[in-house]
């Protein structure tokens, strides 16, 4: 049995909900690492399979962590109390 899913003919990559978690991060940190550039230069069918394929990955993450946490300075709120230069990404506590 092919691993890879296909659409179309097209390898579509492996269903999301079959990858362990740590698969399924190093995906999401591959497909977001070449965001920029697919969106800046690729053809429009690969920037629609990219945008397919990112939605499908964020989905399953969001779907195994309900409850993420949430930095209070990426909510409109906190970004607006936030300083210049400060940034809105949560710290974890130094052990």
């Amino acid at each position: 049995m092919n691993e890879h899913d296909t659409r179309d003919g097209a390898m579509t990559g492996v269903d999301p909900g079959r990858l362990d978690d740590q698969q399924l991060m190093k995906e999401l940190e591959t497909i977001h690492r070449t965001r920029h550039d697919t969106l800046l230069y690729a053809s429009n069918d690969a920037l629609r399979a990219h945008n397919e394929r990112m939605a499908q990955l964020e989905g399953e993450w969001l779907r195994r962590n309900p409850r993420r946490p949430v930095a209070a300075g990426r909510t409109r709120e906190g970004a607006r109390e936030r300083e210049c230069g400060e940034s809105a990404t949560p710290r974890t506590p130094s052990t």
